[in-house]
């Protein structure tokens, strides 16, 4: 029995984390939809997904979720989570690849161009969206679909990201409106 809560509780979170990276990934097309009237494919990888949002996701949803009745506390410490978060993948990608995914170099508050205030405020609000709206919809969701199907769904998106990841890691997705390189830095995403 111990077992097959263990395994459930994986596929919770694998399911868990590509809604996040899901949301981030339309947040993302949807952004540059309005901002710069085009459809742009956001982020290192491919397809519908955008590794960060779902790891914040996954991090804050672990680690707030107990605190979902006191959503200024979850503004407050999402932001905190999510911002070095930020700060460390953008820094992790332009050592990796030499190129930047996003530069806030324009923006007020900001810290060598990888994070800023706006950005910090946008995680909070979204983070707090995700832990007292989203969290307790998705558990009862969750529990709804058939134990086969969440894992069947679970194994099938681990396959493609990891397939996605693979291909990635060799010819990351760039070009105009998707990143900048390290000599372009001043250009905003």
């Amino acid at each position: 029995m111990k077992n097959n809560q263990t395994s459930d509780r994986f596929y919770f979170y694998v399911l868990l984390f590509f809604a996040a990276a899901f949301a981030g990934w339309l947040w993302e097309i949807l952004l540059f939809l309005f901002t710069e009237h085009a459809f742009i494919n956001r982020g290192v990888y491919e397809g519908p997904y955008l590794p960060i949002y779902g790891a914040g996701g996954l991090l804050l949803c672990i680690l707030l979720s107990r605190l979902r009745k006191r959503p200024l506390c979850v503004f407050v410490l999402s932001m905190s989570i999510c911002t070095p978060l930020e700060y460390l993948t953008s820094f992790f990608l332009e050592r990796r690849w030499g190129v930047r995914w996003w530069d806030y170099s324009g923006h007020f508050l900001n810290l060598n161009g990888r994070v800023c205030l706006l950005g910090a405020v946008v995680f909070g609000f979204g983070g707090t969206v995700l832990v007292c709206l989203f969290l307790p919809f998705y558990e009862k969701l969750y529990t709804r679909i058939p134990a086969k199907w969440r894992k069947t769904a679970g194994l099938f998106l681990l396959l493609v990201f990891i397939a996605d990841g693979a291909r990635s890691a060799m010819y990351p997705n760039t070009g105009t409106g998707i990143s900048y390189s390290s000599d372009n830095s001043s250009l905003f995403r």
